[in-house]
C-alpha cells in the first residue's frame, strides 16, 4: 500500500461505486453515499484521471472512458460488497449484537448507512488512507456515530489485533471480519499473519469475509492491464495465491470455508445476462470462512 498519500485505488472503488449507484438501471449493489462522500469535484477528478490515459496512452471520449469504468474498474468492487454485505447481514440476523470490523475499508460508508444499532463497526486502515477520510467525513458535516470506532494500522508494521484491542474491540463479543480488496498488496505470509490475528483476537464464533486474486491460469489481457494500472499508481500487486494454499492457511488456523466462489459462480451470481457488459474479472474468487474457538 501507498505509504505517504491516501490509497488511489481505494479512490476509484469509491468512484466505481458512484458511479454504478448513480447510472446503472440494474445495480449489482448501491452505494447511495458513494458520490456525496466523494463530492462532485474528486469524483470528476477520477473520472479525468481514468480519461487522460490511466488505461491507456490516448485520452478517451466519454463513451471509451465509461467501457474502461465497466471493463477494468466496477466488476470487482460491486460483486465483493455485495457478497460481502449479505453475509453480514445475515450474521447479524442470527447473532444479535456483533462487531464488524473492516479490514482496509478506504471509502466504505456501511457506517452511515447501517440502521442496525446492534452492530459496532470497527474500520481498519492505513493511517494516511484513514486520515483522509476522517477529514472528508469531517468537511461533510456528518455525524460520528458512537457504534464506531477508526482504528489505524499499517498492515506490513504494526500488530493489527493490539490497535484492534486499545480501540475496544471485545474478544468475547461475535464477530465478522471483512478483508476486501487486501489480499492483492499482501505477501501469503502477511496476509496469514492477518487471518492468524483475526482467530486470535475472538475467543467466540466468527466469520471472515475476503476476495483474492488467483496466482495463476490463462487470463485474459484486462488482468494483467489492471495490475500494471494499479503498479502506475505505486500500489503493487504481488501476485495473487493458489486455492489450495489459502485453504490450507484457514484449515490451519481453525477456519472451515462456508461459501467459495470461483469466478465462473461470480459471473453466474452478479453479471449473467446483463446489459451493460459489467463481468465478473477472470481471476478474482470470494471466499466466507467461519472460525470456531477451540480451546
Amino acid at each position: 500500500m501507498v505509504s505517504e498519500r491516501e490509497s488511489i485505488t481505494a479512490k476509484i472503488c469509491a468512484f466505481a461505486r458512484a458511479w454504478h449507484s448513480t447510472y446503472s438501471r440494474d445495480r449489482i449493489y448501491d452505494d447511495y453515499l458513494a458520490f456525496d462522500f466523494m463530492g462532485k469535484e474528486e469524483y470528476e477528478n477520477i473520472y479525468d484521471m481514468i480519461s487522460d490515459g490511466l488505461v491507456g496512452s490516448e485520452r478517451l471520449e466519454k463513451e471509451e472512458a465509461e467501457k474502461a469504468i465497466v471493463k477494468y474498474f466496477a466488476p470487482i468492487p460491486l460483486s465483493r460488497l455485495h457478497f460481502n454485505e449479505n453475509k453480514l447481514i445475515d450474521f447479524a440476523a442470527e447473532n444479535g449484537k456483533i462487531q464488524y470490523v473492516i479490514c482496509g475499508a478506504g471509502e466504505d460508508t456501511f457506517a452511515f448507512r447501517n440502521d442496525n444499532e446492534e452492530i459496532e463497526i470497527f474500520e481498519v486502515d492505513h493511517p494516511d488512507t484513514q486520515r483522509f477520510k476522517l477529514d472528508r467525513i469531517k468537511d461533510l458535516e456528518w455525524i460520528f456515530r458512537s457504534n464506531v470506532h477508526y482504528v489505524s494500522v499499517d498492515f506490513e508494521k504494526e500488530s493489527m489485533a493490539e490497535k484492534l484491542l486499545e480501540a475496544g474491540f471485545d474478544p468475547n463479543k461475535k464477530t465478522f471480519f471483512s478483508i476486501l480488496g487486501v489480499s492483492y498488496y499482501l505477501t501469503l505470509d502477511v496476509f496469514t499473519e492477518t487471518l492468524r490475528q483475526m482467530a486470535e483476537l475472538t475467543r467466540s464464533e466468527s466469520e471472515v469475509v475476503f476476495d483474492y486474486p488467483i496466482k495463476t491460469g490463462d487470463f485474459p489481457k484486462r488482468v494483467d492491464r489492471l495490475e500494471a494500472i494499479t503498479r502506475s499508481l505505486g500500489e503493487v500487486m504481488c501476485g495473487g495465491f493458489d486455492h489450495n494454499e489459502i485453504k490450507c492457511v484457514l484449515c490451519s488456523l481453525g477456519y472451515n470455508i462456508d461459501t467459495y466462489m470461483t469466478p465462473e459462480q461470480i459471473q453466474e451470481e452478479y453479471f449473467e445476462g446483463r446489459e451493460d457488459d459489467l463481468k465478473a474479472f477472470e481471476n478474482v474468487s470470494l471466499i466466507s470462512a467461519k472460525y470456531i474457538h477451540r480451546d
